[in-house]
């Protein structure tokens, strides 16, 4: 039987939040690079061969149990670390969701209530962010000093999504198909053993991806194996302002297909 400790990380209960803004860049991989980092319970989400880690930036407002008001919330920046993976439940249903690899804040406090109620590996991280007119910089550096990430965006409006060309190596050829890996996702999984998944349902409103231009991107995490057997591709980057999200309770699902 799990532990209280184990049930505690299974997302107890419902949570909402509103997302001042949130910028998610895809990053591309070849599949046999990305595939150690989920469990065998799930698939790989890929596109013409290649496998998808998400970095998404989000400044949070009033996250909180559903049933509180927004008063009793917390507010944060969050920088995740996502894999686009699949999931089959035992019905035959398939979702689509994230595994998450790692999760970062600017408030302690967020730090210790993540690694309670849930099992996305939250730490404490030191954030600056400048913007000045359309230009945004982020930067994040964890205990020891060293820069975890580092982004320079261009987030000036544009008209139609062709006015921003992709990023250059990316596997997509439209905005259209990168759209599809603009995160965040329907579903987020948290194993629980090889054939044991916590899944968490989430919902939003207002949710229009802008494509938005980089012009430069460091990501420390790339550093480390197994990613660094590869050379990363930028594949997309969206922003989308002011988006309410809520989460159902987590529910523990086992698994009936093993990913290759």
């Amino acid at each position: 039987m799990p532990s209280i400790a184990a049930r505690l990380r299974r997302h107890p209960f419902p949570v909402a939040a509103h997302f001042d803004r949130v910028v998610a860049l895809s990053f591309a991989f070849p599949e046999h690079v990305v595939r150690p980092l989920v469990p065998r319970s799930l698939s790989l989400d890929v596109f013409n061969g290649y496998a998808f880690v998400a970095v998404a930036m989000v400044w949070t407002r009033a996250l909180r149990p559903a049933w509180l008001p927004e008063m009793f919330g917390q507010d944060f920046f969050l920088a995740g670390y996502r894999v686009f993976t699949r999931f089959q439940e035992p019905s035959g249903r398939r979702l689509r969701g994230l595994r998450i690899l790692r999760s970062t804040t600017d408030k302690h406090r967020m730090v210790r209530a993540g690694n309670l109620m849930t099992g996305y590996r939250y730490s404490h991280v030191d954030v600056n962010v400048q913007e000045r007119d359309a230009l945004l910089q982020v930067t994040t550096t964890d205990a020891s000093g060293a820069t975890a990430l580092h982004v320079q965006l261009d987030l000036a409006p544009h008209v139609a999504d062709g006015d921003v060309p992709m990023p250059v190596g990316s596997p997509f050829s439209s905005w259209t198909d990168a759209r599809r890996f603009a995160g965040p996702m329907p579903f987020t999984f948290s194993p629980e053993g090889d054939d044991t998944m916590v899944v968490v349902e989430g919902s939003r409103q207002h949710w229009t991806p802008r494509p938005i231009a980089v012009t430069s991107w460091q990501v420390s995490m790339f550093d480390e194996s197994p990613l660094s057997e590869a050379t990363p591709l930028l594949a997309n980057a969206f922003v989308v302002d002011h988006v309410d999200y809520a989460w159902k309770r987590g529910r523990v699902v086992h698994a009936t297909s093993v990913g290759e």
